[in-house]
């Protein structure tokens, strides 16, 4: 009984130190991990394109990457000039990380662990460097500067491998953001956009990876003198990503956000970039809010009207929106049904109105070529009426497209006429009694029957 009750408390005992044991090799798994990872990082600052794979396909991977280095290497006649890195040669004998041409791949198999390791590692520096540089701002006491330089560093490194695995970390972030804002090296700033970036790769609605390029171009839009240049690239990597991620309306907020920053020239040159990617994404309204920001921009130049005559911009914004018009009716008429064409129209007819539509005395026009566009209210409307015309043959089948088309089309005059100045409203009536307004709405959607009868009563 006694012996029995020995061999089980040594069976526990040495239970209890297996245990020990595999969760000590599991940490010290993990931390080895943590450091390959940093390393690969480190190694390559242009990584631009990060994703989680499964442990079935490393060895594809490593197969093709074998098949292109042994093509890369017989293309070189001089055997001494191909270089290894230890990173990549290091890649043959990896099962949890994949790098080559700046691409990064993870084993979704070491996720969690290196997750919990490297969110311990950067909560424990954080808190020593908070404790740091709460004492390094007391009177009489002087820290060494290489202390607070390494804890900086060693941040740095632990929270882009946290951000890496958790996007949407914001202590990580805030972390970053105040040891950037002390250091104010432009080539810091310029690594977050890399990360931010980075993370967009995978994650391309992180809303604090886009508040985090936003604080970063913000930072250096007054000490940067190519920064007509990043704008530019801003612009295109929200295209890019706004290609691959579909109705992101995060990415298009923050191209939107970029406009403020843009002279008119810039302005000038995005509407006339943008225009055919809109035109192949009629259903995205997200492209077409971005170019009425643009148009608004430009049109921010009439308040002061002699600075925007005297620049020779007044001429741009009168064609811009006229150009503007003329390509949606394009469109409506190409992609039928397409709401957000219609929508887009009400914007850019709504500029039209306001902008440049007075009464035959007022002497208010902007230039003589605004009222060459448009001699008067009449010939606008009546524009717009020919495309009434031409947009509401409503067939009786189950085409649903034309009969949007017909709706559409209908409600945009019926909004046209609550929109216009009350001395024109006379005009806008007198054009449209011969379209049967009344019968086509409600043909179209009968479901609004009350809602139209009231409007055009």
């Amino acid at each position: 009984m006694i012996c029995g009750q020995v061999v089980e408390e040594q069976r526990s005992e040495w239970e209890r130190l297996t245990n020990m044991s595999e969760e000590y090799d599991s940490k010290v798994e993990a931390m080895d991990l943590l450091r390959q990872l940093e390393d690969i990082l480190e190694s390559d600052a242009l990584i631009d394109e990060l994703g989680f794979i499964h442990p079935s396909q490393f060895p594809l991977l490593k197969e093709e990457s074998d098949i292109s280095s042994n093509l890369s290497y017989e293309a070189s006649h001089q055997s001494e000039d191909v270089v290894v890195s230890s990173v990549e040669s290091s890649n043959q004998d990896n099962i949890y990380f994949w790098n080559r041409d700046h691409k990064l791949g993870i084993s979704t198999h070491v996720l969690l662990p290196l997750y919990r390791t490297v969110k311990h590692a950067f909560m424990i520096t954080f808190k020593q460097y908070t404790m740091c540089d709460n004492q390094s701002d007391k009177v009489g006491i002087c820290l060494p500067a290489s202390s607070c330089d390494h804890l900086e560093s060693t941040l740095l490194r632990h929270s882009k491998s946290l951000l890496v695995l958790s996007c949407d970390f914001m202590t990580a972030w805030n972390c970053r953001k105040l040891i950037v804002s002390k250091k104010q090296q432009l080539s810091m700033f310029v690594d977050e956009l890399l990360l931010s970036e980075l993370v967009l790769s995978y994650s391309p609605k992180s809303e604090q990876a886009w508040n985090h390029r936003r604080w970063v171009i913000k930072s250096i839009s007054a000490n940067c003198s190519n920064f007509k240049e990043i704008l530019g690239k801003e612009s295109e990597l929200v295209e890019k990503i706004a290609e691959r991620s579909k109705m992101n309306y995060r990415a298009w907020n923050h191209r939107c956000w970029l406009v403020s920053y843009m002279t008119i020239e810039q302005v000038l040159c995005e509407l006339k970039k943008s225009r055919s990617w809109a035109a192949l994404h009629v259903a995205d309204n997200c492209c077409f809010h971005y170019r009425r920001k643009l148009l608004l921009k430009i049109m921010e130049g009439q308040s002061c009207l002699e600075d925007t005559v005297s620049c020779g911009h007044n001429v741009n914004i009168v064609q811009a929106l006229k150009d503007e018009l003329d390509w949606n009716e394009t469109l409506i008429k190409r992609y039928v049904g397409r709401e957000a064409l219609w929508l887009h129209r009400r914007f850019l007819s709504m500029c039209w109105i306001n902008n440049f539509v007075h009464d035959s005395g007022d002497e208010s026009y902007h230039s003589k070529e605004a009222t060459g566009l448009y001699h008067d209210f009449g010939t606008f409307l009546q524009n717009e009426l020919c495309l009434l015309h031409s947009c509401s043959t409503f067939v009786d089948d189950d085409f649903v497209d034309v009969q949007a088309q017909a709706a559409h089309s209908a409600c945009y005059i019926l909004w046209l006429k609550v929109q216009v100045p009350k001395p024109l409203v006379n005009e806008l009536q007198e054009k449209i009694r011969d379209v049967d307004l009344k019968t086509l709405l409600n043909k179209s959607c009968p479901e609004r029957s009350s809602l139209f009868n009231y409007f055009i009563n």
